[in-house]
């Protein structure tokens, strides 16, 4: 899995005053929890930059102090006039603690639907997933191929091993929908199907009399 490193640097001091100072220096406080003690640093707002502005699910090794925390991003603040990023928390993953996190679907395969003339709708690009640390995984493949029209693929039908969906299960993640065109040829098919009408045979000439 794509792991990003950051090296930060030890916070001893906290509050509105403190955290001010350092975001006039282009540095951003962030907090690790999850492990035996909680760590609050700082790092350049850069540093944050590969995993803050991207959908992808990455780990993340901050450096404090010399030692090295293996986390996964939670939770970003940003500044609601500026847009600047304020805040980031990181969970350190421990082995035997099973964490929560959002893992990107990705799907694949060409639907027999979309292959019929209908149109793919995807309704969801995650899922929130309950595991221990081993079993994280960039993404939850999705095979699509044996979707047919009008029909759809539900969370229950994601295959996610090692891992507890915590998703409703009826909640539907992808479906092939009729397009317009369709639509259209189906309503005449019916009409060109149709046998024509027998023209009225002419009326027979009087008899002469």
């Amino acid at each position: 899995m794509k792991t990003i490193t950051i090296e930060g640097v030890l916070r001893t001091e906290s509050g509105k005053k403190a955290t001010r100072q350092l975001r006039s220096q282009q540095l951003v406080p962030g907090v690790i929890y999850g492990g035996n003690t909680e760590v609050n640093f700082s790092a350049p707002a850069t540093a944050f930059k590969s995993i803050v502005y991207t959908a992808e699910f990455m780990l993340t090794e901050v450096t404090v102090e010399g030692k090295t925390y293996r986390c996964i991003m939670k939770d970003i603040q940003f500044n609601k006039v500026t847009d600047e990023l304020i805040h980031v928390d990181f969970l350190e993953l421990v082995d035997d603690k099973k964490v929560i996190a959002n893992l990107p679907l990705k799907y694949v395969g060409v639907p027999v639907g979309v292959k019929a003339g209908g149109k793919l709708v995807t309704k969801m690009k995650s899922l929130k997933i309950k595991t221990l640390p081993k079993y994280l995984k960039e993404f939850i493949e999705v095979d699509l191929s044996n979707l047919e029209l009008n029909e759809n693929i539900r969370v229950e039908n994601v295959i996610a091993d090692h891992m507890e969906v915590m998703n409703s299960p009826r909640i539907p993640i992808a479906t092939v929908t009729m397009t317009r065109q369709l639509k259209q040829e189906e309503a005449a098919a019916p009409k060109a199907a149709a046998p024509k009408a027998a023209a009225p045979k002419a009326a027979a000439p009087a008899a002469k009399k």
